[in-house]
């Protein structure tokens, strides 16, 4: 599996823990919680061979941003919770971030 599959799978998965997360009601659910736990765990296992192709911090920007971006709209979604206009440019610009990082990042060989 490439390296990009890889940060793809770990971006996936914390997404999903950190909504299993907000279903545990601050772990007063506690399976949401134990599966959020789950779900980082096996997210660290993901990120780790993307970091052996991909910079660190080219990496970390992407899983970071994406996963703001993907919860966002979960949260909205899902969750009804709304942003103001402003947090919604400060979102928009961590995209254009994330955007950008991807399309001028290549793997180490």
């Amino acid at each position: 599996m490439s390296a990009w599959m890889f940060l793809t799978v770990a971006i996936a998965l914390e997404v999903v823990g950190t909504v299993f997360l907000k279903l545990s009601d601050g772990f007063e659910k506690w399976h949401w919680g134990g599966l959020s736990i789950l779900c980082y765990i096996c997210c660290f296992w993901a990120f780790a061979p993307a970091l052996k192709a991909i910079p660190v911090g080219v990496a970390y920007a992407l899983w970071a941003g994406i996963g703001i971006l993907a919860v966002t709209l979960i949260g909205f979604a899902v969750f009804h919770e709304r942003l103001g206009a402003v947090q919604l440019v400060f979102i928009a610009l961590i995209a254009v971030g994330a955007i950008g990082l991807r399309l001028t990042t290549t793997t180490a060989t």
